[in-house]
């Protein structure tokens, strides 16, 4: 038995993980951005004067200014290579923290968004497609989730970072919150050039001694190195008998042409219900109202009856630490679990504490002129069970999810779609919420993401198979079939099986 776990292979996953850890640290950028925000939309609004729209449309309009990254990235990243798209990310991110940080009115600071959205749109699509074609399949939900962890590793150090600087003149503090969202970015530009090129996008460019370097690196054994290889060079349209290092790609094959034919003007059957469930799924993560919480938290709090800045941010931080705990919980189920089931009972839990929320804050909302202690208990809870439910399943299965299901050719236009649809969704909700509460109570508010969050229950159960311990390769022909005959004999088998499976396919 000894004999089946050897150090080797361990070695070999240590890679990946630091290589697809490395690539997902780009998404600190965004979630510091996220939860920085929060707290500085505070002070903005006091140092620079400004109204209750103008806070929303600086708070959410990062969001649509990602929108411009998210549709260059797909391109961009089959141009240049997964790698280098990570490191002009970081560098743009870099370039608007600095105009944030110094901005000196509204206008200047609408620039600094402007350009450190379009990065963290580049940020966004890139880090799940690249950690997908670099993950093993044994591995991959554990490894694809990991965006979705510094996300709120980046949410929570954004918090840290307000309530740290809170003491400072209101002038200096909002813009140091902000301006320090450099710093990460240069590191991570360094740290990126460390990391290996996709071994994908390297077959794309008919660089197979690369990509089979790479490979042996990241697989488990290596028979399936050579089974991955096999797969993505049938998938890029590249003869078996072509075994030379450097090889000739079909042009039609290289650098995305044809791809949005494909996808969106003559889609398969199964491309077309892969790329509903891959926008639909990043519609419904943001639609429930995940921003309206993380974003104006310290509002919500005050709203449920909390106190002063310092009590404000410091609940604000506790949310932080809640989300951060428990995505880390779900990276060790979505391999052992599945997504379908994480998925599901996520959402449920989020429909139930939304509820909550949404009763316990209309309750203070209706006795204002009284402390009711046991709904502020209510609100807080929820908004912490909330969190917790949302980082077990949607937060991170979203982009597992989404970076996995698209067949090769069209893996990073089809993710930035639904990156797209992220980030349209996401500033619809962050710059409508306050005028949402303000029309039809801050209780109405969360009433309505919990009915958006059951209507995301009935899709996810009647639309999405199970994908776990398949392959890249595999996805086309999943979604081929009817989701519940797709949840038969296949959907459990072992890391072990898929890949003797394959071997026998290819034989």
């Amino acid at each position: 038995m000894e004999v089946e776990t050897p150090e080797k292979p361990r070695g070999r996953n240590k890679y990946a993980t630091a290589s697809t850890m490395l690539a997902s640290m780009t998404s600190i950028l965004l979630g510091y951005d996220i939860g920085v925000m929060s707290g500085a939309a505070i002070f903005i609004k006091d140092d620079l004067k400004i109204s209750d729209v103008q806070v929303e449309i600086i708070v959410g309009i990062l969001a649509v200014y990602a929108l411009i990254g998210s549709a260059a990235a797909g391109r961009t990243s089959d141009w240049i290579g997964r790698r280098y798209t990570i490191v002009f990310a970081a560098v743009i991110f870099f370039v608007g923290a600095l105009l944030m940080g110094f901005a000196t009115n509204y206008a200047f600071l609408m620039v600094g968004r402007f350009v450190a959205g379009i990065g963290v749109g580049y940020a966004l699509v890139i880090a799940p497609v690249y950690t997908a074609e670099v993950s093993p399949a044994s591995t991959r939900g554990f490894l694809t989730s990991l965006p979705e962890i510094f996300i709120n590793f980046g949410i929570l150090l954004g918090y840290v970072s307000n309530y740290g600087f809170a003491k400072l003149p209101e002038n200096l503090s909002w813009r140091m919150m902000l301006g320090v969202g450099a710093i990460p970015a240069v590191f991570l530009a360094v740290g990126v050039l460390a990391m290996p090129e996709s071994p994908r996008w390297l077959v794309m460019q008919g660089r197979l001694g690369d990509a089979r370097l790479v490979l042996n690196k990241t697989s488990d054994t290596k028979e399936e190195a050579e089974c991955r290889l096999s797969d993505i060079k049938e998938a890029a349209g590249i003869p078996e008998n072509y075994t030379e290092d450097v090889v000739e790609v079909p042009q039609r094959n290289r650098a995305g042409k044809g791809v949005w034919k494909e996808l969106l003007w003559k889609p398969t059957p199964a491309v077309r219900r892969i790329l509903i469930a891959g926008v639909g799924i990043h519609f419904f993560q943001q639609s429930s109202g995940i921003d309206s919480v993380v974003l104006y938290s310290p509002r919500i709090f005050k709203k449920a009856g909390i106190k002063g800045n310092d009590a404000l941010l410091g609940a604000t931080v506790a949310v932080g630490f809640t989300k951060t705990m428990f995505i880390l919980v779900a990276t060790f189920l979505l391999d052992r679990v599945g997504r379908r089931p994480l998925l599901l009972t996520s959402v449920a839990g989020m429909i139930v504490s939304l509820v909550g929320l949404g009763f316990g804050l209309t309750i203070i909302d209706h006795y204002h002129e009284e402390r009711i202690v046991w709904a502020i208990v209510i609100c807080i809870g929820s908004i912490l069970a909330y969190v917790s439910f949302f980082s077990i399943g949607l937060g991170p299965i979203t982009w597992v999810y989404s970076s996995e299901i698209f067949p090769l050719r069209l893996r990073a236009q089809g993710a930035s779609m639904g990156v797209a649809m992220n980030r349209v969704t996401s500033g619809v909700i962050a710059m409508t919420f306050l005028s949402l509460y303000k029309a039809i109570t801050i209780g109405g508010s969360f009433f309505l993401y919990a009915g958006i969050a059951a209507v995301a229950w009935v899709f996810f159960y009647t639309f999405f198979p199970e994908t776990r311990g398949r392959t890249l390769e595999e996805m086309q022909t999943l979604f081929e079939k009817p989701v519940f005959r797709s949840r038969g004999t296949k959907e459990g088998r072992s890391h072990d099986e898929v890949q003797s499976s394959n071997g026998l396919e290819q034989r």
